[in-house]
């Protein structure tokens, strides 16, 4: 089985990267592939709402110039996602928004390709938004006929300088359940996918 996680900061080896990585742990010991890609700081345009990707039905955005459709075709081989995001202002960062909603669109229009997926949001925070955060990505999951697991915990981890969150023992504890949570719930569930409803 095999799990991306996506890395919505654009701070290379910062927080939200360390608790991702923690995540991706217990998976990669459990034989899991794993694999994190960065969003967070690279180009990658919003949704312009062209619906083309209803038209075409290629399991990609019309949108070519930026890094959005190699990262979607990722996306569409995982068993589970983990999308991580900074808290900026209550919410996520700039450049998952526009991954979120894309990726969200797409799987939409090519007969809900994310449906039956492990999604798991993880945030990184300094003080206090970080459910916000939470909600946001989770919602797009949810929508999309996803399985959302739970953890010990909010999956979010403090720190606001670089760092700072490898010293938050509850947060990485955290991360570590959630991790062991998805492994056995990618097991539980694999037999059955083709079990799940599709919406006509």
């Amino acid at each position: 089985m095999y799990a991306l996680a996506v890395n919505g900061s654009p701070r290379k080896g910062g927080n939200t990267e360390t608790l991702l990585n923690a995540a991706l742990v217990p998976l990669s010991a459990a034989g899991w592939e794993t694999e994190l890609v960065q969003v967070g700081g690279k180009k990658i345009e919003g949704c312009k709402a062209c619906y083309k990707c209803w038209e075409g039905k290629d399991l990609e955005c019309s949108q070519k110039q930026d890094i959005f459709n190699d990262v979607m075709a990722k996306v569409v081989r995982a068993d589970a996602l983990i999308y991580g995001s900074p808290t900026y202002f209550t919410d996520v960062s700039a450049e998952m928004k526009a991954f979120i909603d894309r990726s969200g669109m797409v799987g939409l229009a090519n007969d809900r390709a994310l449906r039956g997926k492990i999604g798991a949001a993880v945030v990184a925070v300094r003080r206090a938004g970080a459910t916000h955060v939470f909600d946001s990505i989770n919602h797009m999951f949810l929508m999309s006929q996803m399985i959302v697991p739970g953890s010990s915990y909010w999956n979010l981890g403090i720190g606001r300088n670089k760092g700072e969150v490898s010293q938050d023992s509850e947060g990485l504890t955290n991360m570590r359940n959630l991790g062991e949570t998805i492994d056995w719930l990618g097991k539980a569930i694999k037999p059955h996918l083709d079990e799940l409803p599709i919406v006509d």
